[in-house]
């Protein structure tokens, strides 16, 4: 179910929360809304399926109108054939699994014989077919959240909708239920909207991530586009960590030498520039640089000091352009003081033009 956004637009006062917003979200996919608090996300979603009247905009959903302030219309929650799934559980405390499930169905009044098998072939996809007449109270977290997935999918809505589900699960259990959602809505061949201001969560989780930033998407495209290649110093900053700097980028035969700027004996790479850019910075990861001996070819660096995670270690190193955050292998022995030298491959090096987060 294929879901088209033209012109929306939300103001509380005089605060506009969603600015002429205008989005396509594929059907089939999990499309991730990620942003800091307050970027209008939530807002969104909540426009999506009614919750929140625009003040202007169209919204479709499998291409029929469900709002458009141009006309007036303004099709109710209920009838928009959408399933929902807040970030508190909302589980009645006082009914079993089964009860908790089944609640929606019979305020729609669908048969008692219906609404068994529904509620039993629900459980059974979500993994609490065992639990059905247990008491809600008796559930962890995971299992809560479950149960909130159930109910949502027990009414057999073409649209899931879900706004910030696993905020108030701890780290491990984040981890189980994002995979859990994932072959879930692979399995029901589902269209999902997922609302999250964690970045790990929209990458592990999104075939297209929508970056939110001051009531608009700053830019979308797949987990992997977004993380690498992004297009603004928001965008680089706020998916994961980024080290940024200026550089001067110069023409060398068919292709360009990035030099770190005010230094010419610095060339970071040579690599292919799409078009000339009015105020040139580089970002690269931490793990797109590389240590080696020092060898004079590369860009010196001083260890500062690094932290040991198990598998990798973080490492911070002064250099002539700055303090650049660097992954190393977790085997590596590296002791402060240490002279290095920093390389990079110039496909981890990504152009930003900075006068692109400027304000208009």
């Amino acid at each position: 179910m294929s879901i088209e956004i033209r012109g929306l637009t939300k103001r509380y006062g005089g605060v506009t929360v969603i600015d002429d917003l205008s989005l396509r979200f594929a059907s089939g996919r999990i499309s991730v809304l990620l942003g800091p608090s307050g970027c209008g996300k939530t807002t969104t979603l909540r426009c999506i399926a009614g919750l929140e009247e625009p003040d202007a905009g169209r919204i479709d959903i499998e291409g029929e109108p469900v709002f458009d302030a141009g006309r007036g219309l303004n099709v109710p929650p209920e009838r928009r054939d959408i399933g929902m799934v807040f970030q508190s559980y909302a589980i009645w405390p006082h009914m079993t699994v089964f009860e908790n499930v089944a609640l929606p169905l019979k305020a729609r009044g669908t048969p008692r014989a219906d609404i068994a098998q529904r509620v039993s072939q629900t459980l059974e996809t979500v993994g609490l077919a065992a639990m059905a007449q247990r008491s809600a109270t008796k559930l962890s977290g995971g299992q809560q959240q479950r149960v909130a997935l159930a109910r949502c999918l027990a009414s057999h809505p073409k649209l899931i909708l879900l706004d910030e589900p696993l905020s108030n699960l701890d780290a491990k259990l984040r981890i189980e239920m994002r995979a859990e959602i994932k072959d879930l809505q692979r399995k029901l061949d589902a269209t999902m909207l997922f609302v999250t201001h964690d970045q790990e969560e929209a990458l592990s989780l999104a075939d297209e991530v929508f970056l939110f930033d001051r009531g608009r998407v700053v830019q979308s495209g797949s987990p992997r586009d977004l993380y690498f290649r992004p297009q603004t110093r928001f965008a680089a900053e706020f998916l994961g960590k980024a080290n940024l700097f200026p550089v001067r980028v110069t023409p060398a035969g068919a292709r360009f030498e990035v030099r770190a700027r005010d230094d010419e004996c610095i060339v970071i790479c040579r690599a292919d520039a799409a078009q000339a850019l009015a105020d040139p910075w580089a970002m690269v990861r931490p793990e797109g640089w590389r240590i080696e001996a020092s060898n004079g070819q590369a860009l010196p660096a001083t260890i500062e000091d690094t932290t040991f995670v198990g598998d990798r270690m973080m490492v911070r190193a002064s250099t002539p352009i700055g303090r650049q955050l660097v992954v190393a292998d977790g085997h590596q022995v590296l002791e402060p003081g240490a002279r290095v030298s920093l390389s990079v491959s110039p496909e981890r090096v990504q152009l930003i033009d900075m006068q692109s987060d400027r304000p208009s």
